[in-house]
Protein backbone atom coordinates (compact mmCIF):
# COMPACT_ATOMS: atom_id res chain seq x y z
CA UNK A 1 0.00 0.00 0.00
CA UNK A 2 1.39 3.40 -0.98
CA UNK A 3 1.42 6.17 1.61
CA UNK A 4 -0.62 9.26 0.81
CA UNK A 5 0.94 12.49 -0.43
CA UNK A 6 0.21 16.19 -0.14
CA UNK A 7 -1.13 17.43 -3.48
CA UNK A 8 -0.57 21.17 -3.70
CA UNK A 9 -2.41 23.05 -6.46
CA UNK A 10 -2.05 26.80 -6.85
CA UNK A 11 0.48 29.56 -7.24
CA UNK A 12 4.25 29.40 -7.58
CA UNK A 13 6.23 32.65 -7.73
CA UNK A 14 9.62 34.22 -7.80
CA UNK A 15 9.69 36.31 -4.61
CA UNK A 16 11.62 39.58 -4.29
CA UNK A 17 11.71 40.67 -0.68
CA UNK A 18 13.15 43.62 1.25
CA UNK A 19 13.04 44.97 4.76
CA UNK A 20 11.95 48.57 5.31
CA UNK A 21 12.27 50.69 8.46
CA UNK A 22 8.68 51.90 8.16
CA UNK A 23 5.79 51.78 5.75
CA UNK A 24 6.25 54.16 2.81
CA UNK A 25 4.18 57.30 2.40
CA UNK A 26 2.28 57.96 -0.80
CA UNK A 27 4.56 58.88 -3.74
CA UNK A 28 7.68 58.34 -1.60
CA UNK A 29 10.87 56.53 -2.54
CA UNK A 30 11.83 54.62 0.60
CA UNK A 31 15.25 53.03 0.96
CA UNK A 32 15.22 49.32 1.80
CA UNK A 33 17.73 46.66 2.86
CA UNK A 34 18.18 42.89 3.27
CA UNK A 35 17.17 42.06 -0.30
CA UNK A 36 16.22 38.43 -0.93
CA UNK A 37 15.36 36.45 -4.05
CA UNK A 38 13.35 33.38 -3.13
CA UNK A 39 10.93 30.71 -4.26
CA UNK A 40 7.39 31.49 -3.18
CA UNK A 41 3.71 31.22 -3.95
CA UNK A 42 1.06 29.56 -1.82
CA UNK A 43 1.15 26.13 -3.43
CA UNK A 44 4.93 26.12 -3.66
CA UNK A 45 5.22 26.99 0.03
CA UNK A 46 2.75 24.26 1.04
CA UNK A 47 4.69 21.64 -0.92
CA UNK A 48 8.02 22.87 0.47
CA UNK A 49 6.76 22.71 4.06
CA UNK A 50 5.46 19.17 3.57
CA UNK A 51 8.84 18.02 2.27
CA UNK A 52 10.63 19.82 5.12
CA UNK A 53 8.55 17.58 7.39
CA UNK A 54 9.57 14.48 5.37
CA UNK A 55 6.17 13.99 3.73
CA UNK A 56 5.87 13.38 -0.02
CA UNK A 57 4.45 16.35 -1.93
CA UNK A 58 3.37 16.96 -5.51
CA UNK A 59 2.97 20.46 -6.97
CA UNK A 60 0.46 21.23 -9.72
CA UNK A 61 1.20 24.69 -11.09
CA UNK A 62 2.29 26.87 -14.00
CA UNK A 63 5.47 28.90 -14.51
CA UNK A 64 6.59 31.10 -17.39
CA UNK A 65 9.27 30.47 -19.99
CA UNK A 66 11.70 32.92 -18.38
CA UNK A 67 14.72 32.78 -16.08
CA UNK A 68 12.55 33.41 -13.02
CA UNK A 69 11.05 29.92 -13.37
CA UNK A 70 14.26 28.40 -12.01
CA UNK A 71 14.29 30.82 -9.07
CA UNK A 72 10.77 29.64 -8.26
CA UNK A 73 11.38 25.91 -8.78
CA UNK A 74 14.98 25.13 -7.81
CA UNK A 75 14.46 25.05 -4.01
CA UNK A 76 11.43 22.81 -4.52
CA UNK A 77 13.44 20.48 -6.74
CA UNK A 78 16.29 20.43 -4.23
CA UNK A 79 14.03 19.39 -1.35
CA UNK A 80 12.33 16.67 -3.39
CA UNK A 81 8.93 18.06 -4.40
CA UNK A 82 7.39 16.14 -7.33
CA UNK A 83 7.30 18.71 -10.16
CA UNK A 84 5.97 16.49 -12.96
CA UNK A 85 2.77 18.51 -13.11
CA UNK A 86 4.40 21.93 -13.17
CA UNK A 87 4.19 23.18 -16.75
CA UNK A 88 5.78 26.05 -18.61
CA UNK A 89 3.45 28.53 -20.32
CA UNK A 90 5.12 29.73 -23.52
CA UNK A 91 5.23 33.48 -23.92
CA UNK A 92 4.24 34.22 -20.32
CA UNK A 93 6.38 35.37 -17.37
CA UNK A 94 6.57 33.45 -14.12
CA UNK A 95 4.48 34.81 -11.27
CA UNK A 96 6.26 37.53 -9.28
CA UNK A 97 5.65 38.58 -5.69
CA UNK A 98 7.15 41.84 -4.41
CA UNK A 99 7.27 41.90 -0.62
CA UNK A 100 8.10 44.62 1.90
CA UNK A 101 8.58 43.71 5.55
CA UNK A 102 8.42 46.53 8.13
CA UNK A 103 9.75 46.24 11.70
CA UNK A 104 6.54 44.67 13.02
CA UNK A 105 6.93 41.83 10.50
CA UNK A 106 3.48 42.39 8.96
CA UNK A 107 4.44 42.14 5.32
CA UNK A 108 2.94 43.94 2.36
CA UNK A 109 2.71 42.04 -0.93
CA UNK A 110 2.13 43.06 -4.53
CA UNK A 111 1.50 39.98 -6.67
CA UNK A 112 1.71 39.71 -10.45
CA UNK A 113 0.05 36.37 -11.12
CA UNK A 114 1.35 36.04 -14.71
CA UNK A 115 1.58 32.32 -15.63
CA UNK A 116 -0.40 31.39 -12.51
CA UNK A 117 -3.51 32.72 -14.22
CA UNK A 118 -2.85 31.12 -17.60
CA UNK A 119 -4.79 27.83 -17.64
CA UNK A 120 -6.94 26.41 -20.41
CA UNK A 121 -9.72 23.86 -20.68
CA UNK A 122 -7.07 21.38 -21.85
CA UNK A 123 -5.53 21.49 -18.36
CA UNK A 124 -8.68 20.18 -16.69
CA UNK A 125 -8.07 16.56 -17.72
CA UNK A 126 -4.46 16.53 -16.49
CA UNK A 127 -5.35 18.06 -13.13
CA UNK A 128 -8.15 15.53 -12.71
CA UNK A 129 -5.88 12.65 -13.69
CA UNK A 130 -3.13 13.76 -11.29
CA UNK A 131 -5.61 13.77 -8.43
CA UNK A 132 -7.21 10.50 -9.55
CA UNK A 133 -3.81 8.77 -9.69
CA UNK A 134 -2.66 9.96 -6.27
CA UNK A 135 -2.18 7.25 -3.61
CA UNK A 136 -4.95 6.50 -1.15
CA UNK A 137 -4.71 8.67 1.94
CA UNK A 138 -3.59 11.76 0.02
CA UNK A 139 -4.71 15.31 0.82
CA UNK A 140 -5.38 18.18 -1.61
CA UNK A 141 -4.46 21.76 -0.71
CA UNK A 142 -5.67 24.40 -3.13
CA UNK A 143 -5.66 28.20 -3.30
CA UNK A 144 -7.31 30.74 -5.59
CA UNK A 145 -4.15 32.42 -6.89
CA UNK A 146 -4.76 30.51 -10.14
CA UNK A 147 -7.65 30.36 -12.62
CA UNK A 148 -10.81 29.69 -10.54
CA UNK A 149 -12.25 27.12 -12.94
CA UNK A 150 -9.22 24.89 -12.31
CA UNK A 151 -9.85 25.13 -8.55
CA UNK A 152 -13.46 24.09 -9.13
CA UNK A 153 -12.53 21.00 -11.16
CA UNK A 154 -9.75 20.00 -8.75
CA UNK A 155 -12.06 20.14 -5.75
CA UNK A 156 -14.66 18.07 -7.61
CA UNK A 157 -12.02 15.48 -8.59
CA UNK A 158 -10.78 15.16 -5.01
CA UNK A 159 -14.31 14.99 -3.63
CA UNK A 160 -15.14 12.17 -6.04
CA UNK A 161 -12.22 10.14 -4.64
CA UNK A 162 -12.93 11.05 -0.99
CA UNK A 163 -9.61 12.92 -0.84
CA UNK A 164 -9.79 15.59 1.89
CA UNK A 165 -9.72 19.13 0.48
CA UNK A 166 -8.04 21.99 2.34
CA UNK A 167 -9.07 25.32 0.81
CA UNK A 168 -6.99 28.44 1.34
CA UNK A 169 -9.58 31.03 0.24
CA UNK A 170 -7.17 33.62 -1.09
CA UNK A 171 -7.88 35.95 -2.75
CA UNK A 172 -11.31 35.90 -1.17
CA UNK A 173 -13.04 37.70 -4.03
CA UNK A 174 -12.41 34.67 -6.29
CA UNK A 175 -13.97 32.14 -3.92
CA UNK A 176 -17.19 30.42 -4.99
CA UNK A 177 -19.22 29.38 -1.89
CA UNK A 178 -21.11 26.86 -4.01
CA UNK A 179 -18.01 24.64 -3.68
CA UNK A 180 -18.10 24.64 0.14
CA UNK A 181 -20.06 21.37 0.50
CA UNK A 182 -17.09 19.63 -1.18
CA UNK A 183 -14.52 21.32 1.11
CA UNK A 184 -13.24 19.39 4.12
CA UNK A 185 -11.27 22.24 5.71
CA UNK A 186 -11.28 25.98 5.03
CA UNK A 187 -8.40 28.04 6.47
CA UNK A 188 -9.08 31.79 6.05
CA UNK A 189 -7.12 34.46 7.86
CA UNK A 190 -9.03 37.19 9.67
CA UNK A 191 -9.27 39.46 6.62
CA UNK A 192 -10.44 36.68 4.31
CA UNK A 193 -12.99 35.49 6.87
CA UNK A 194 -14.42 39.01 7.11
CA UNK A 195 -14.71 39.33 3.33
CA UNK A 196 -16.44 35.96 3.02
CA UNK A 197 -18.78 36.22 6.02
CA UNK A 198 -19.14 39.94 6.76
CA UNK A 199 -17.99 39.32 10.35
CA UNK A 200 -15.05 41.34 11.68
CA UNK A 201 -12.67 38.86 13.33
CA UNK A 202 -11.69 40.94 16.36
CA UNK A 203 -12.32 38.30 19.04
CA UNK A 204 -12.48 34.55 19.54
CA UNK A 205 -16.29 34.75 19.67
CA UNK A 206 -16.44 36.51 16.31
CA UNK A 207 -14.05 33.96 14.82
CA UNK A 208 -16.40 31.24 16.06
CA UNK A 209 -19.35 33.02 14.45
CA UNK A 210 -17.49 33.17 11.14
CA UNK A 211 -16.57 29.50 11.40
CA UNK A 212 -20.22 28.59 11.97
CA UNK A 213 -21.13 30.67 8.91
CA UNK A 214 -18.79 28.53 6.78
CA UNK A 215 -20.33 25.37 8.23
CA UNK A 216 -23.84 26.58 7.40
CA UNK A 217 -22.65 26.86 3.79
CA UNK A 218 -21.48 23.25 3.80
CA UNK A 219 -17.81 23.26 4.90
CA UNK A 220 -17.10 20.31 7.20
CA UNK A 221 -14.35 21.91 9.32
CA UNK A 222 -13.64 25.65 9.56
CA UNK A 223 -10.25 26.85 10.82
CA UNK A 224 -10.34 30.65 11.20
CA UNK A 225 -6.93 32.17 11.90
CA UNK A 226 -6.75 35.01 14.41
CA UNK A 227 -4.74 38.21 14.09
CA UNK A 228 -2.61 37.23 17.11
CA UNK A 229 -1.48 33.95 15.48
CA UNK A 230 -3.95 31.62 17.15
CA UNK A 231 -6.93 29.93 15.50
CA UNK A 232 -10.35 28.45 16.14
CA UNK A 233 -11.53 25.13 14.72
CA UNK A 234 -15.25 24.44 14.47
CA UNK A 235 -17.20 21.48 13.17
CA UNK A 236 -20.55 19.94 14.05
CA UNK A 237 -19.10 18.17 17.10
CA UNK A 238 -16.55 20.61 18.48
CA UNK A 239 -15.51 24.22 19.09
CA UNK A 240 -11.77 24.41 19.71
CA UNK A 241 -9.47 27.37 20.40
CA UNK A 242 -5.69 27.39 19.99
CA UNK A 243 -4.36 30.57 21.62
CA UNK A 244 -1.10 32.04 20.38
CA UNK A 245 2.06 31.93 22.46
CA UNK A 246 4.39 34.93 22.88
CA UNK A 247 7.19 35.21 20.33
CA UNK A 248 8.99 37.89 18.34
CA UNK A 249 7.43 38.36 14.90
CA UNK A 250 10.27 38.90 12.43
CA UNK A 251 8.45 38.29 9.13
CA UNK A 252 4.91 37.00 8.59
CA UNK A 253 5.52 36.09 4.93
CA UNK A 254 4.35 32.54 4.22
CA UNK A 255 2.91 31.91 7.70
CA UNK A 256 -0.55 31.16 6.34
CA UNK A 257 0.90 28.75 3.77
CA UNK A 258 2.79 26.99 6.56
CA UNK A 259 -0.50 26.60 8.42
CA UNK A 260 -2.17 25.00 5.39
CA UNK A 261 0.79 22.74 4.67
CA UNK A 262 1.13 21.54 8.25
CA UNK A 263 -2.61 20.94 8.49
CA UNK A 264 -2.36 18.76 5.39
CA UNK A 265 0.50 16.78 6.94
CA UNK A 266 -1.46 16.33 10.18
CA UNK A 267 -4.56 15.12 8.30
CA UNK A 268 -2.44 12.77 6.18
CA UNK A 269 -0.86 11.36 9.34
CA UNK A 270 -4.27 10.71 10.90
CA UNK A 271 -3.92 13.10 13.82
CA UNK A 272 -6.98 14.14 15.81
CA UNK A 273 -8.59 17.43 14.74
CA UNK A 274 -7.43 19.12 17.93
CA UNK A 275 -3.85 18.02 17.34
CA UNK A 276 -4.09 19.01 13.68
CA UNK A 277 -5.13 22.55 14.63
CA UNK A 278 -2.25 22.81 17.13
CA UNK A 279 0.22 21.36 14.61
CA UNK A 280 -0.82 23.86 11.93
CA UNK A 281 -0.69 26.76 14.38
CA UNK A 282 2.77 25.67 15.49
CA UNK A 283 3.99 25.79 11.88
CA UNK A 284 2.64 29.29 11.36
CA UNK A 285 4.25 30.38 14.63
CA UNK A 286 7.62 29.02 13.51
CA UNK A 287 7.32 30.71 10.12
CA UNK A 288 7.18 34.23 11.57
CA UNK A 289 10.36 33.93 13.63
CA UNK A 290 12.82 34.24 10.72
CA UNK A 291 13.21 36.41 7.64
CA UNK A 292 11.85 34.92 4.41
CA UNK A 293 9.13 32.33 3.84
CA UNK A 294 10.56 28.91 2.89
CA UNK A 295 13.89 29.57 4.71
CA UNK A 296 11.90 30.11 7.91
CA UNK A 297 9.98 26.83 7.78
CA UNK A 298 10.71 24.50 10.70
CA UNK A 299 12.13 21.01 10.92
CA UNK A 300 9.98 18.30 12.49
CA UNK A 301 11.77 18.63 15.85
CA UNK A 302 11.43 22.43 15.89
CA UNK A 303 7.75 22.12 15.04
CA UNK A 304 7.16 19.54 17.76
CA UNK A 305 8.59 21.87 20.41
CA UNK A 306 6.06 24.58 19.53
CA UNK A 307 3.31 21.99 19.17
CA UNK A 308 3.81 20.80 22.73
CA UNK A 309 3.57 24.38 24.04
CA UNK A 310 0.41 25.09 22.07
CA UNK A 311 -1.37 21.87 23.09
CA UNK A 312 -0.84 22.88 26.73
CA UNK A 313 -2.89 26.04 26.21
CA UNK A 314 -5.44 24.88 23.62
CA UNK A 315 -8.92 24.02 24.87
CA UNK A 316 -12.42 22.98 23.83
CA UNK A 317 -15.05 25.70 24.17
CA UNK A 318 -18.57 24.97 25.35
Amino acid sequence: MHQGIVISLGSVNADFQVRVDRRPDLSETLLAHDFLQLSGGKAANVAYLARKLNVSAMLIAHVGDDALAEQALQPLRDIGVDLRHVHTVVGKPTGVSMITVPPDGKKGIILAGNANNDWSKDDIAEVGAAIADAPLGSVLVVDYEIAPFIVEHAIAAAHERDIPVILDPSPADRVDPKLFPQVTYIVPDAGEAKKLTGIAIDSVDHAMQAAHHFMEQGVKNACVKLEDGGCVLVNRDMRFHVPSIPLEVVDATGAGDAFAGALAVAVLEGRSLQDAACFATAASHAAVTKYGSQPAYPTRSQLNTLFEQLTHHAHVLS
